[in-house]
């Protein structure tokens, strides 16, 4: 699950709202993390907005951490942690915190951002049947 959560250049295929995600830079750091700039555009009907995000793999502790960068939140974080329970079989904890710049902007996409997060493990979940081949 966790190279799953990890490729983040496939999120558009299957992300509730993410139209596009383009990786910035790559950069290898010590003991395996591995720290990815992406920007990601989010789409709603009218409503389409850009942001940019810094994401660290921590392979070794199972752990992702995506931080706001920079676009229309005055802050985001969310992090994901990934404990094995059998051999294909792992508990994913994941956790976001997110407020809007403006107040309009949060009026008009707040809702649906709410939605669109408890659709989110839903489409990780599909995806993981996909990718692994899981029977329904």
């Amino acid at each position: 699950m966790f190279d799953l959560v990890a490729d983040v250049e496939r999120y558009p295929e299957f992300v509730p709202l993410c139209k596009s995600l383009k990786i910035r830079k790559r950069i290898d750091e010590p003991e395996g993390v591995q720290v990815i700039v992406a920007d990601m555009t989010v789409s709603f009907k009218l409503v389409e907005e850009r942001f940019t995000s810094r994401v660290t793999l921590d392979r070794a502790n199972l752990q992702i951490l995506v931080e706001y960068l920079h676009g229309p939140f005055s802050k985001m974080e969310n992090r994901w942690e990934f404990h094995p329970v059998q051999e294909r079989t792992s508990d994913v904890t994941f956790f976001i915190s997110y407020e809007f710049k403006s107040r309009t902007l949060g009026f008009l996409m707040g809702t649906m951002f709410e939605t669109a997060f408890r659709r989110f493990s839903d489409a990780f979940e599909r995806r993981a049947d996909i990718v692994y081949r899981r029977k329904a």
